[in-house]
């Protein structure tokens, strides 16, 4: 997030806007450079309005799955709110999105700082704002959501919050399923691919596809990784979608 100098063009600072101190440690950094915005944890950018392509497609394809029934989605962790505007865009105007968000800055933040960013999302009479550990949520829960939406970490383990590991272990994936209604999709975010992460989805009762998606359309520098897993029925074995891989150009 560092723009470097050109001849005539002098060099863009990296400004510090705010800190968020973490539950267990450690804090967040929301700085700007110039337009462009970014959310830190240490060295690592867990979010910035130059790259949101694939956060886009979590909400858009975790929830076009389940569009036509409406119903409920929880997704965790706010951001910057690129999932929940793709969520948005793809449900109808009855259903209902739950965003659990651990630290309350960052919801100070999208109406402070990153409001030109959020827009009118927050307002959407469709969303309600839970300030709670999205796995809480998730273990209270049983046949509660159509779609759950995890972009709470880099990956599945507990990078920013160490309890978030429960949401990515064996009986932590079990719980997701328990709370998921037939036939409901666990749409989970990830800067990298993990072969072993997805067969402990399988074994928890998830049919899984893995999408890859471009982190620059059209310039090789990588890909961001979403598993959708949809609830296995257990009368016929299947959640109604293939299992395989995709890669796609947001």
């Amino acid at each position: 997030m560092q723009l470097a100098a050109g001849a005539d063009t002098p060099e863009i600072p990296i400004e510090l806007i705010d800190t968020a101190e973490l539950p267990d440690g450690g804090y967040l950094q929301l700085l700007q450079c110039g337009d462009d915005f970014s959310i830190r944890f240490g060295s690592e950018e867990l979010m910035g309005n130059q790259v949101w392509q694939s956060e886009k497609a979590l909400g858009a394809l975790g929830c076009e799955r389940v569009a036509a029934r409406g119903g409920r989605v929880l997704i965790g962790g706010l951001g910057m709110g690129y999932t929940l505007g793709a969520a948005l865009d793809a449900l109808p105007h009855d259903a209902a999105i739950v965003v659990a968000e651990l630290v309350p800055k960052v919801v100070t933040w999208a109406g402070g700082p990153l409001a030109h960013i959020f827009g009118s999302k927050l307002a959407d009479p469709r969303v309600s704002i839970q300030m709670a550990d999205v796995h809480d949520v998730i273990n209270r829960e049983t046949d509660g959501f159509d779609a759950i939406l995890l972009d709470v970490d880099n990956g599945p383990d507990g990078l920013i919050h160490l309890p978030n590991e429960r949401l990515y272990c064996n009986w932590g994936l079990r719980a997701a399923h328990a709370a998921l209604k037939p036939a409901g999709v666990l749409a989970i975010w990830s800067a990298y691919p993990d072969p072993a992460f997805v067969e402990r989805l399988k074994h928890a009762g998830f049919d899984v596809n893995e999408i890859s998606i471009d982190v620059f359309p059209g310039e090789d520098n990588g890909m961001h990784t979403i598993w959708l897993a949809s609830k296995r029925d257990a009368s016929t074995g299947s959640g109604g979608h293939e299992a395989g891989h995709q890669a796609l150009a947001s």
